[in-house]
């Protein structure tokens, strides 16, 4: 079914009021008047918009130019249920990834057809997943919970597994995976012990790639003999009462957050049943993964040339028990194409790099270039409530950092997904004030220009969409 563009008639009042406002009712509008964006075209910006008394609107809005101008939603957009994280897949499908707390969530995917966006007719009723990523014609996501009650021990704890969801996005169809399945067990997942969750799932020369993040011991794990995989000195860590709340939850018995934050592991599997495993290993960094709230962010990734890097925020170093602090830099490690293993010469700190700041998100944007998502401080002032606000970018293969300059002042937050071609980055920015815009970065300059600006409260993700 084709979509026609949303003309003022079909949006809700409440859209029209956010975008027939600026920042305030009673604040004057002094600024220039800028040319509204028309034309329709295949990049795509979901946005939300969001009026008095905080009802908001989802709308995925279409142009063809990401330089300049304002784009509105009035006769441009497509309406729809909104989404957590916006996945452009096979650069044909734009997915719209719905999270909810400990439950499942309704994902979607549209397509461009004719010049206008079109929502497919299937919706995918995904797990809770932590991470994503994408084998062949499926896109994966991944979150660690129990195995089925046939695997609990004799307290009745039962151990951790993944829990899978497999969406074939071209055909429309989607399963999850048998939890009975021996390889799909997370607990001791490193031999230590300890059950892991996977951050970031990369497809890389026939193999499937993943970070192994530490998580500590579960009832299950703490348990085992008469608790032998609680380390020397930490029996105090083991919880005495359920306790926390959503992403840091806890129940009794549990040894919460890992004992071992001073190591960085991939799964290396097969495919994408996760058979075949193996594990590799480096002590130069901390486990390799962003944080904000339950969601683990990737931090693997090929350059153009097929070298994995892997980078480690350190974000063991937000732990409230020095224990489980880890004492090493940011950093980032490399397997060179055609390996399976660290590349022993190629390590960079980062945290040098960086002047100490912290960084949430990384993506490769061309070349050996990646963009960081930094934050303004250290991890020891953070949380995994925090967003990013700053921009950086990496050269791996030199080792050259350049902080991104020409950002407002003000920048609340960046969007989930960037967009990067021929040299330059585009990122959507949300300030304190005035609309979102997106940010044009030279990735050899690292400076910042601001492109569209679009009349909506936030951008969630940029993209381009090829014609179905």
């Amino acid at each position: 079914m084709q979509f026609p563009s949303l003309s003022k008639s079909l949006l809700p009042a409440a859209l029209l009021a956010a975008t027939l406002t600026s920042c305030g009712a009673d604040e004057p509008n002094n600024s220039p008047v800028t040319p509204v964006v028309e034309q329709k075209g295949t990049f795509v910006i979901p946005a939300d918009i969001t009026a008095s008394g905080n009802a908001a609107s989802h709308v995925l809005l279409t142009t063809a130019d990401l330089s300049s101008g304002t784009l509105s939603p009035r006769n441009n957009g497509l309406l729809f249920d909104g989404g957590f994280e916006y996945i452009f897949f096979q650069n044909k499908y734009l997915c719209t990834l719905q999270y909810n707390q400990a439950n499942a969530g309704t994902t979607r995917s549209y397509i461009l057809r004719n010049g206008q966006l079109e929502k497919r007719d299937k919706g995918f009723e995904v797990r809770r997943f932590t991470t994503y990523g994408t084998w062949n014609d499926e896109l994966m996501t991944v979150s660690t919970g129990d195995a089925p009650k046939e695997f609990a021990d004799a307290n009745g704890y039962l151990p951790k597994t993944f829990l899978v969801s497999y969406l074939n996005i071209p055909a429309e169809t989607e399963r999850n995976n048998d939890t009975k399945q021996p390889q799909f067990l997370s607990e001791n997942f490193l031999g230590n012990g300890e059950y892991v969750t996977l951050s970031g799932l990369l497809q890389r020369e026939g193999k499937l790639y993943a970070a192994a993040i530490p998580m500590g011991l579960s009832q299950y794990g703490s348990s085992v003999d008469g608790g032998k995989y609680i380390r020397n000195g930490y029996a105090d860590l083991v919880k005495k009462e359920n306790g926390g709340s959503k992403s840091s939850a806890y129940k009794k018995g549990e040894l919460q957050w890992t004992q071992y934050p001073d190591e960085c592991w991939i799964a290396i599997f097969d495919n994408n049943a996760f058979e075949g495993r193996k594990l590799i290993k480096t002590d130069k960094i901390s486990y390799a993964c962003g944080r904000f709230k339950s969601q683990y962010f990737q931090m693997i990734w090929n350059d153009a040339d097929g070298d994995l890097y892997v980078f480690s925020p350190s974000f063991a170093k937000t732990m409230t028990d020095k224990r489980q602090q880890t004492s090493l830099p940011a950093g980032v490690v490399r397997v060179k194409k055609g390996e399976a293993d660290f590349d022993k010469n190629y390590y960079f700190n980062l945290e040098t790099l960086t002047g100490g700041r912290a960084f949430q998100r990384t993506f490769p944007v061309g070349g050996d270039n990646f963009l960081f998502y930094l934050y303004n401080k250290g991890y020891g002032q953070l949380t995994n409530q925090d967003l990013a606000n700053e921009l950086g970018v990496f050269s791996a293969k030199s080792g050259k950092f350049v902080s991104v300059t020409g950002l407002p002042a003000d920048v609340v937050s960046l969007g989930n997904r960037p967009f990067a071609e021929n040299g330059v980055a585009y990122v959507p920015v949300k300030t304190k004030t005035g609309n979102p815009a997106i940010y044009q970065i030279n990735l050899s300059t690292g400076v910042a220009t601001r492109g569209v600006e679009v009349e909506a409260t936030q951008l969630n993700a940029v993209g381009r969409l090829l014609p179905f």
